[in-house]
């Protein structure tokens, strides 16, 4: 099954001291064919330049992110975010609102390539036309 990661769980396999609430979620990867929003990719390299890894830890995050498809950004995508943010707003979703950028571009590649997106983040619960895969949820 594709699946789109959210860049906690993808990301909790590269910390140095890796969350364990976030192990299960992780291991949950595991046999699918992983998709990454290119906001994930963004949030990957900026919270490694933050944290000031060294080269060893940004090659193992380049590797990681080569070992995956990254969604390009495209007219449909565009499309079905707009649409996507509309829909949190008509419904009083968070994930309307200018906080939540980044989450709604991760939401809204899942839902345009019509696919689950696995993640721990609460934010996405209640997104319409998403499929979550996260804490409890089956698959």
């Amino acid at each position: 099954m594709i699946i789109v990661v959210d860049t906690g769980v993808f990301s909790a396999g590269l910390a140095s001291k890796p969350r364990a609430d976030l192990a299960p979620l992780a291991a949950r990867m595991v046999g699918h064919q992983i998709v990454l929003a290119v906001q994930t990719v963004a949030e990957l390299r900026y919270g490694a330049l933050v944290v000031g890894w060294g080269p060893q830890r940004l090659k193992r995050l380049e590797s990681s992110i080569a070992g995956v498809d990254v969604v390009p950004v495209d007219a449909g995508l565009v499309d079905r975010v707009a649409r996507l943010r509309f829909a949190c707003r008509e419904v009083g979703h968070p994930l309307h609102d200018r906080s939540h950028a980044n989450d709604l571009w991760i939401a809204a590649t899942a839902v345009h390539l019509e696919v689950p997106l696995l993640s721990a983040d609460g934010v996405f619960g209640g997104v319409p036309g998403l499929t979550l895969l996260g804490g409890d949820v089956a698959e």
